[in-house]
């Protein structure tokens, strides 16, 4: 419907979708929401580790390429994630997917067996800190980072989690 231009309402895509109403309306209030969830889906379809790392690749190294893909996919797009971002703090509930956990859990993948799974999850949950809009916020408006220097302290930073998670395991 998006690409061929049509307006449309939450039922008309429950209806096309074959799913039901109430269904659709649990999680999209109003097409808007549905609208900028396919549109974070078309931008967050670049993001995947490469076939060399995703085979060959050491934990750091699968990390590394994921925390920099995801923060150029968001940089490359950051006003697009701030208006996402703004819309769900200014009292409109969006349901927000959670998209950037299964990529840092695909990318942590060779150590889950080596981390508990409370470790494994709190390293998720402290890597996804570093991983969205939130993060290039900090670093560009409050610290004045260029987005080059603000890609390494993330990097950095998540490199230090997985060493510290590692460490403690």
């Amino acid at each position: 419907m998006i690409e061929a231009g049509t307006s449309f309402s939450v039922a008309d895509v429950a209806d096309a979708s074959g799913i039901s109403r109430a269904t659709a309306y649990r999680y999209f209030s109003k097409p808007d929401d549905m609208l900028r969830e396919a549109v974070l889906d078309a931008v967050a379809e670049q993001v995947h580790l490469p076939d060399e790392i995703a085979r060959n690749g050491t934990v750091e190294q699968r990390l590394d390429e994921m925390v920099g893909q995801i923060f150029r996919m968001v940089a490359g797009n950051e006003s697009l994630f701030r208006a996402f971002l703004a819309a769900s703090v200014t009292g409109d509930q969006i349901q927000r997917s959670a998209r950037r956990l299964p990529w840092l859990a695909e990318a942590l993948q060779p150590a889950e067996g080596r981390l508990s799974k409370p470790a494994f999850e709190q390293l998720l949950a402290g890597l996804s800190l570093l991983t969205g809009i939130e993060a290039i916020i900090v670093l560009r408006d409050v610290c004045g980072m260029d987005l080059e220097k603000g890609e390494h302290v993330v990097r950095w930073s998540a490199q230090a989690m997985l060493a510290k998670a590692l460490a403690e395991a």
